[in-house]
């Protein structure tokens, strides 16, 4: 009997009193280099509590099996940290593996997944692919196609188009240098990319405009809250050189139908105009001679947007007073941009796409100019109610140092589209796994199930073959959490006779059928 809490003796399989020592408050395992000196269950290597363990019972010739002592000597180097030969302290971590050298269970800390990201379990991809296919779907009857591009970048590629004084550029994104010296950024936002790739390979000199679209996660260190985490996903579409009306109200159609084939209600949308660069240039000066005369009650951060990059002041959340009192952007417009956003609101109008002006909606990103919106939705509160929104960037080719090009697109939030549909009782329930389930009845059997599950797979059907070898009436329970509505059934009688047997899990129903027609009944059953 090992001499720990547990009362599990040492057998010919010793898995079973291993299994027992795994309960025991101070057990360790580890490998052994020297592998003749000591045994264990399943591969060299001893078992140990600690080294207040000492030898006991039968082993192995030569070797030298260790047991249990319920308690550790409170001198044990295994509770505490060992220490080199020259005193310093190193941790059991360190000599995992090592000659000699045991790793306490207390110090494996679980690992979990990083602040601010989330695993996608498979009872939530159901819904994570309803939302990504409706989208793909929607965007491929408007004529995009996708595209893809690296989830990290040069830094000065969003430096450039996002804007260097914007809080992404400056507080959110994740930073890291290359073996090389070069400041790489994981990607906040796909457009500047997107462009980039378009733009520098010429696929618009092929034909204009350029229509993508792309889903992908982004990277943003913005204290994690519902619908925003460190890494989000964002679909999107991007129309790439061509200026026009109509193809801003094209990308607003596009995203509205979108919400519309999810069957999402509650919407709002906004639209602005931030006018061409001219215009922008006059609304500059504007914020900076109403902003001036109140310097010294803005925060730190307003107080070096008022140098820098005025249109970030009408960000601000701590200075909301001065935002709504802030100048218009209309009063600063030419009567060329306005027309350009009278033809966009009237474009909308015709698509019978409800819009509401918003004189205040800039956006985050730097390289907006003209037509901007947003969509956003009653359930969701605060700073996190859109769902996403996008407008036109004419400016943004050049400032990467590509040819002055044209382009319009938008981005939404896949994380916010689900809650809201799940608010709303829209986002489908887990699927099935599998349709089928394959079994044998004893492990003999196991390769007439693989060839019956083999077989089924290649007419399309979704199979998982139950290699266990519990009891048949355990595995077709296995089949009914799985959703499968059938099972296939092979033993020994089937295995001589060339059959299986196919069971309706749904009529609870069951059939013997010669393996040339087992697809066929298999289809019945799942029509």
């Amino acid at each position: 009997m090992c001499r720990c809490t547990t009362t599990a003796p040492r057998s010919r399989s010793s898995a079973g009193c291993l299994s027992a020592w795994s309960r025991c408050a101070t057990f360790t395992l580890s490998r052994e280099i020297s592998a003749d000196r000591y045994w264990s269950a399943h591969a060299p290597g001893r078992v140990s509590c600690c080294p207040c363990a000492g030898p006991r019972g039968p082993s192995p010739a030569g070797a030298r099996p260790l047991t249990l002592p319920s308690t550790c000597d409170p001198s044990c180097s295994v509770s505490g940290p060992r220490r080199s030969r020259s005193g310093a302290a190193r941790h059991p971590l360190l000599h995992a593996g090592r000659q000699g050298q045991s790793l306490d269970s207390r110090v494996m800390a679980e690992i979990a997944a990083p602040r601010g990201t989330k695993d996608i379990l498979p009872a939530e991809s159901t819904a994570w692919r309803w939302v990504l296919e409706t989208h793909r779907r929607v965007a491929e009857s408007f004529g995009y196609r996708p595209i893809e591009t690296p989830i990290f970048e040069s830094t000065e590629l969003f430096a450039r188009a996002v804007g260097a004084d914007t809080d992404i550029v400056e507080k959110q994104m994740f930073t890291f240098e290359d073996r090389g010296g070069r400041s790489l950024s994981m990607r906040p936002e796909s457009t500047a990319g997107v462009t980039r790739a378009v733009v520098g390979a010429r696929l618009d000199q092929e034909i204009r405009p350029v229509r993508v679209h792309y889903a992908g996660p982004m990277f943003r260190a913005e204290r994690p809250q519902a619908g925003r985490q460190h890494q989000f996903t964002q679909l999107g579409i991007e129309c790439i050189g061509e200026r026009s009306p109509a193809l801003d109200v094209e990308i607003v159609e596009c995203a509205w139908r979108f919400f519309g084939e999810l069957r999402l209600t509650g919407l709002h949308l906004q639209v602005n105009s931030l006018g061409d660069a001219d215009d922008r240039g006059h609304y500059r000066a504007a914020l900076v001679a109403y902003y001036t005369p109140f310097r010294s009650r803005l925060c730190d951060d307003c107080k070096r947007r008022l140098e820098s990059n005025p249109l970030r002041l009408l960000d601000c959340k701590k200075d909301a007073d001065l935002v709504e009192a802030a100048p218009m952007i209309q009063e600063s417009l030419s009567a060329h941009s306005t027309r350009f956003f009278d033809d966009v609101q009237a474009g909308l109008t015709a698509a019978r796409i409800p819009a509401e002006v918003n004189p205040r909606l800039v956006r985050g990103l730097d390289y907006y100019a003209d037509t901007v919106f947003e969509v956003w939705h009653e359930h969701l509160q605060g700073a996190q109610n859109a769902l996403g929104g996008g407008g036109r960037y004419d400016g943004l080719a050049e400032l990467l140092g590509l040819p002055a090009t044209p382009g319009t697109g938008y981005a939404l939030g896949v994380e916010r589209i689900l809650i809201v549909a799940r608010q709303l009782g829209l986002a489908p329930a887990p699927e099935a796994s599998s349709d089928v389930l394959v079994c044998s009845v004893e492990p003999a059997q196991i390769d007439g199930a693989a060839a019956a599950a083999r077989g089924l797979r290649a007419s399309g059907a979704r199979v998982v073959l139950d290699v266990s070898d519990r009891r048949l009436d355990r595995k077709l329970r296995a089949a009914d959490r799985l959703g499968a509505r059938a099972a296939v059934i092979v033993g020994e009688q089937e295995v001589a006779a060339e059959s299986a047997v196919v069971r309706d899990l749904v009529a609870r129903s069951q059939q013997t059928v010669p393996n040339a027609e087992l697809g066929e009944a298999v289809e019945r059953i799942l029509r």
